[in-house]
């Protein structure tokens, strides 16, 4: 099958915009409680009338202070329950938000502030203020910064008291589904970032198609979720509009130190997150188990639970495969669903393939990751696993109002209700990316006779060695980045003889991998150079090497001694490896490597 059409399930009215869907819920069920938030160590709870009032009180702000139908306003915060509050009171004031990286810097910063024309912004707190005045002076258009932490929302309200209920209404009323509601800027590999424009109409009509796809096991009356990723990134901003449309209250997290304590508290049904955070839910629990001396019990009831998980997809399991997964969970496996609040019972995992085994390993422990694809210019899903008919190892089929195309080159193409219409002010990346009304998405992948889509890998990132094999790098770092050990890793080897990986370490792992092993405590850069460390890392290779041809397989590795990471602009803000860029830094050492090797090759055949 190349080609597969989700017909939508629901239609939506033009006149509607995302402001409709909050308007809508404080006239019909203002004690509906669409956000809880984190109040000295108690959730509290935001009515749909509250939060209504909130956004209302931050739009007549906006308006007094001088802010106009359409003009951007930036927000660069972590992830909190202003920022949604914001997000709302833009969209009231028929104006749109620009979402910026906490982490951005200020050039980072400038660009997108000049390039989206943004009129005001609101920081987080004293240093984002910081970053925005050196940002500001390369973004002339800028006349208003607002600060959070300084009481920005407060400021906002007590500009605004002489602006009447109806200025809003009529702000709010006047945007149609064609309007742009935000321009998301493409965290980018390569190059500066585009910025995708995004209308309430990609909005609305995805999240209440997702909402009657899904809904009736996720989307439930008794549905929560705690938002821990950046709110600047699109999936989360997809997830944050879908629990207003569904009605369904969400938490927010802003330090990834607190997360788990913070979910253990709210109890979310269901989690959104990335696969490297299920990676290391698995790895912290394997190194608990093995610092308590019950690493053997945690294999077994980890392969119990897979074995259980793939006995759903063919039957069920066997009386006696029952009973061993009763003892696991008693023993092991309900330690983990305590850990994440005891009631989620749904994850939604993207930005790279989870794989099998642990998708397998979790929805035997009792959380079934439903894996999604879906980018920036899509509004985030494109696709996403069914939970009556999940597929672990696909991203599951089209939503509903969306149509897949597998190209003859087998790059995945997309049209839909959540396909952005341009790049601001670039035509020609415009051009490029969409063709005879196609969104060429630079994946590659297949379709199945269900419709339901398999990643193979990324266009622009296949590998091609010397020999003219074709190498799908993610599909060997991504089995490689399961292993403790590994924080981060990239397959090299375009034009080489052979394939190779750069590797850096876990730190935060490997003290626990250390004391499991009865290995002393070192440090990461000797850790690069310790023969047990390093044979451990030669048997995950050899692991993810018996998964791939002999051509395919990694030949050499050198361990990297510093981390990837967002701080050293090596990691996107969505956790995803900046590829040129570390084959641009690191070119001397990856040439340094394939030199050793073709020195190891000559001195054999020499003494052959």
């Amino acid at each position: 099958m190349d080609t597969y059409a989700a017909p939508p399930l629901v239609t939506t009215p033009d006149e509607m915009s995302i402001g409709d869907l909050l308007a809508d819920h404080a006239n019909r069920t203002p004690d509906k409680v669409l956000v809880e938030r984190l109040v000295d160590g108690t959730w509290r709870p935001v009515t749909a009338a509250e939060m209504h009032a909130t956004a209302t009180a931050i739009a007549k702000g906006l308006i007094a202070s001088g802010i106009e139908a359409g003009d951007r306003v930036a927000i660069m915060s972590r992830t909190r329950p202003e920022w949604t509050f914001l997000d709302f009171g833009i969209w009231y004031a028929g104006a749109v938000p620009v979402p910026v990286y906490e982490t951005s810097s200020s050039s980072q910063t400038a660009w997108i502030l000049s390039d989206s024309g943004a009129v005001a912004v609101v920081a987080e707190n004293a240093g984002h203020e910081d970053v925005i005045a050196k940002a500001r002076k390369k973004a002339p258009e800028v006349k208003h910064v607002w600060q959070i932490d300084g009481g920005a929302l407060e400021q906002l309200a007590a500009a605004g008291v002489d602006v009447s209920d109806d200025a809003v209404r009529e702000r709010r009323d006047a945007v149609r589904l064609g309007d742009l509601a935000t321009v998301i800027y493409t965290s980018g590999t390569t190059g500066k970032p585009k910025g995708a424009e995004l209308t309430h109409g990609n909005f609305v009509e995805l999240t209440r198609n997702a909402v009657e796809a899904l809904g009736s096991q996720i989307l439930h009356a008794q549905s929560r979720t705690l938002l821990f990723m950046p709110l600047a990134h699109v999936f989360a901003r997809f997830v944050e509009v879908l629990c207003i449309t569904a009605g369904v209250p969400q938490g927010h997290t802003p330090d990834t130190k607190t997360l788990m304590a913070d979910i253990a508290t709210f109890r979310p049904t269901f989690i959104l997150s990335v696969p490297r955070v299920f990676e290391k839910v698995y790895n912290s629990s394997e190194a608990k188990a093995a610092a308590g001396g019950k690493i053997k019990i945690f294999h077994w009831a980890a392969k119990v639970s897979q074995d259980y998980s793939r006995s759903l997809d063919s039957g069920g399991p066997g009386i006696g495969l029952r009973l061993q997964h009763k003892l696991a969970d008693k023993l092991v496996l309900h330690k983990i669903r305590d850990a994440l609040g005891g009631q989620a019972a749904f994850a939604i995992s993207g930005g790279a393939p989870l794989g099998e085994r642990l998708g397998h390993f979790f929805r035997g422990v009792g959380l079934t990751v439903l894996e999604g694809y879906g980018l920036t210019e899509t509004t985030a899903p494109l696709s996403v696993s069914l939970p009556t008919r999940a597929k672990i190892g696909t991203v599951g089929p089209p939503l509903p109002g969306t149509t897949i195309k597998i190209a003859d080159d087998g790059e995945i193409l997309a049209k839909g209700v959540g396909v952005f219409a341009a790049y601001r002010g670039n035509e020609q990346a415009t051009s490029e990316a969409i063709e005879d009304g196609w969104f060429h998405t630079g994946d590659i992948g297949e379709l199945d006779s269900d419709g339901y889509l398999k990643i193979t890998g990324r266009k622009k990132e296949l590998i091609v060695t010397a020999a003219g094999k074709n190498v799908v790098p993610s599909q060997l770092e991504d089995r490689l980045r399961s292993h403790p050990l590994i924080s981060q890793c990239l397959v090299v080897g375009d034009q080489r003889p052979f394939v190779a990986a750069l590797i850096t370490l876990d730190g935060e792992m490997l003290p626990s991998w250390l004391s499991n092993h009865s290995l002393p405590e070192m440090s990461v850069e000797e850790a690069a150079k310790n023969p047990d460390v390093l044979a451990a890392l030669g048997r995950a290779v050899d692991r993810t090497n018996s998964k791939v041809s002999r051509a395919e397989s990694i030949r050499k590795f050198e361990v990297l001694t510093d981390d990837f990471t967002i701080d050293n602009d090596y990691l996107t803000p969505s956790l995803k490896v900046k590829r040129a860029k570390v084959l641009a830094d690191y070119a001397n050492l990856v040439d340094d490597l394939y030199a050793r090797a073709a020195a190891d090759r000559n001195a054999e055949s020499a003494s052959s």
